[in-house]
């Protein structure tokens, strides 16, 4: 599978690429300047947990879904706006390369959190082998280099690796960004500085949020989790770069194969899961809540018991930063609010079964992709503790390994779900845990996507693939976690349509037990969640009546809270005000559409709304409106990369490809802004 280009490698290699890159389609610029609706910017703070969540579900509605409706991705092109169809080009190109782009700029390049200097297994490694920590950590991307075959001189100069992300921040740009010329190609494009040196991307440190939440940390390690399983999911040969599907675990001992699908997607999978395996180091030993003693503590993974006292993640953890030629570590961390919040609980348990999926080495799982089995196999990274893979949990030992590391948060997670937000009485998730006693409010949205995160974390513990292929059907190893997973998610499904559903036919934004349903006007988040949960249930359980509920609520939300003109859903009666949730869980409910609730053969009742070629227009319309926006100061998306078509000209900076989205030293500021998600207004007259 042709993939795009993910990292520099070399100018000649960059060359060949930006030279089939070209302008827009003039008859569309006539058409967006017609637009009568404006969507402008209402909110400049960006929301890690709110973007990272948005830009996975871009990743799954971006390549996996043009893919899997047919696209053969070697005919995708940045120069080729719009082609083969409209709908493929702003899947496969635009969906995809912003989610990744905008992961990089948290993970790489802003600065926003603690920088893997500080980092946990870092500092162990260099303690064992009596180093200086810069110089070990230099040898070590040496080493993941060569794991990867990616050439040691074209590592990215000037990165902020993060092991840990702030909740939030100013994207804005603080200095001039480097656009001089790297390397110049023979089209009169020319590479500029800053893809290959970071130094001028940093975001201002004073404007950040330096709050530790489940939710940002977690939604970032889901976009890190993600795309590594992407990245590492092949191996590829040295002389040629070519992809080779992964076989055995034993391909990467050949002098001419290296881990990753190329050399330059390695090189990514391996930083990030570097990232991870170090976050998820400090979860486990620091960042546990105990209820009794209220400290900080480490967690105890499958050797957990909730029933002897509670530790869990809280909600917020306020970090005293102590920050050394730009290089930052918390020196203290406070525990502020220390609740246990849904939305953070899901936005952990999500992303430690994507990882599970990568790092499982369990001999019963026979599902596991040999590539990842190569590439944690130890070397580039640590292989499993014999005795956490073994089936038994009495003998179960505390081990630094990724797989033991994240094995043990995930679990601490679940049972933490199952224990404090899971009410048995209603079968439903409530929003909150005290700490000493569960709340008794249900958000839709929330206790919807909890279904979604189990459904990940079933077929993760069941050995079952998950990632890009988490649709796939598998034999799975009917754990009993998995069990009980898939019994929370048939009673929080069987909850939302007995209880939840208004006279209209819409999901109530959320319900109290003992009250019952909110009556304030539904909203569009809370549809959209129904539907990704419903969907989910359907998904896990195959119970067909999951499908047509959210067939019929997916039908009601496309005829009623569509507007036609404004090319944009309404958020909720008379408004149309979206953040980076909303416009995360539509691209989301697009992509469930097109893949498992189009009308069929089968489908008793066909929905005009749920023909492909509907979904598909609402996706372009969504796109073109919301994120792109109909003018280079609107919409969601901020500024671009040259892989979404804006290349770099000599005399020409600013909008090369004539679409609505600036390049990043041109958009929204002074020094310009990074490429990331805020929040807008669509609404009629500009």
């Amino acid at each position: 599978m042709k993939k795009p280009w993910k990292v520099m490698t070399t100018v000649a290699v960059v060359s060949s690429l930006l030279l089939s890159v070209g302008c827009s389609n003039k008859k569309e610029e006539t058409a967006k300047e017609k637009n009568t609706y404006g969507v402008p910017v209402t909110d400049y703070t960006f929301d890690t947990a709110a973007n990272m969540f948005a830009y996975a579900e871009f990743e799954l509605a971006g390549e996996p879904l043009a893919e899997g409706l047919g696209l053969d991705l070697d005919i995708l092109d940045a120069k080729k706006r719009n082609k083969p169809t409209k709908f493929d080009y702003m899947a496969g190109i635009e969906s995809y390369e912003y989610s990744e782009e905008g992961m990089y700029e948290v993970v790489e390049k802003s600065g926003l959190g603690f920088h893997l200097l500080h980092a946990p297994i870092v500092q162990k490694m260099t303690k064992e082998e009596n180093k200086e920590v810069p110089s070990w950590l230099e040898e070590r991307f040496y080493t993941l280099a060569d794991s990867v075959g990616y050439p040691r001189k074209e590592i990215f100069a000037n990165m902020y690796p993060t092991f840990m992300e702030y909740a939030g921040g100013d994207p804005h740009y603080i200095q001039k960004v480097d656009t001089s010329v790297y390397a110049e190609n023979d089209d009169k494009t020319y590479v500029p500085s800053f893809q290959m040196d970071f130094k001028t991307l940093r975001w201002d440190r004073s404007k950040m949020n330096k709050t530790l939440t489940p939710a940002a940390y977690g939604s970032a390690f889901l976009k890190q989790a993600l795309w590594a399983g992407d990245f590492l999911g092949g191996f590829h040969t040295v002389d040629k770069d070519e992809e080779l599907e992964a076989t055995s675990n034993t391909q990467d001992q050949d002098s001419n194969i290296r881990l990753g699908k190329s050399s330059a997607d390695g090189m990514q999978g391996v930083i990030l899961t570097e990232e991870i395996w170090n976050k998820l180091s400090y979860i486990r030993d620091g960042l546990f809540y105990d209820a009794n003693t209220k400290q900080l503590t480490n967690g105890a993974g499958s050797k957990y018991s909730p029933a002897s006292g509670l530790v869990y993640l809280p909600h917020e953890i306020k970090v005293t930063e102590e920050n050394k030629n730009g290089i930052a570590k918390a020196s203290q961390l406070e525990v502020k609010d220390a609740r246990s919040v849904l939305r953070d609980q899901w936005m952990m348990l999500w992303p430690t079964a994507e990882f599970f999926g990568m790092v499982d080495q369990r001999p019963g799982n026979k599902n596991v992709n040999p590539a990842f089995q190569a590439a944690f196999d130890g070397a580039p990274f640590a292989k499993a503790a014999t005795e956490n893979i073994d089936g038994e949990t009495a003998n179960d030992a505390k081990a630094d390994d990724p797989y033991s590391l994240n094995r043990d948060v995930m679990l601490q997670v679940f049972k933490n779900i199952e224990a404090m937000h899971y009410n048995k009485e209603t079968g439903a998730f409530v929003t909150e845990h005290s700490g000493t006693e569960q709340g008794k409010r249900i958000d839709t949205f929330d206790a919807s996507y909890m279904v979604e995160a189990l459904r990940i974390f079933q077929r993760a513990i069941d050995g079952m693939p998950v990632g890009y292929a988490s649709g796939a059907e598998a034999q799975g190893l009917q754990t009993e976690e998995g069990k009980r997973a898939l019994q929370m998610m048939k009673t929080q499904a069987d909850f939302l349509l007995k209880n939840m559903k208004t006279k209209d036919g819409f999901m109530a934004n959320s319900y109290t037990i003992g009250k019952g349903q909110d009556t304030d006007p539904v909203t569009l988040e809370a549809q959209l969640g129904a539907i990704r949960g419903l969907t989910a249930a359907f998904l896990a359980t195959k119970d067909e009546t999951y499908r047509e509920e959210a067939r019929k609520l997916y039908d009601l939300v496309d005829r009623k809270m569509w507007n036609k003109e404004a090319h944009a859903y309404e958020t909720k009666k008379g408004e149309m005000k979206y953040t980076p949730y909303t416009a995360g869980s539509a691209s989301a409910v697009l992509r469930v559409a097109l893949q498992n609730l189009s009308n069929t053969d089968a489908d008793k009742t066909k929905y005009d709304s749920l023909e492909q070629k509907t979904i598909t227009s609402r996706y372009v319309d969504f796109y073109d409106q919301v994120i792109n926006g109909p003018s280079l100061k609107e919409g969601m998306q901020t500024s671009e990369f040259w892989d979404t078509g804006d290349v770099y000209i000599k005399g020409k900076l600013g909008n090369t490809d004539k679409d609505n989205v600036p390049q990043i030293q041109a958009g929204h500021g002074k020094y310009g802004i990074a490429p990331v998600l805020v929040n807008v207004e669509v609404k009629k007259g500009k």
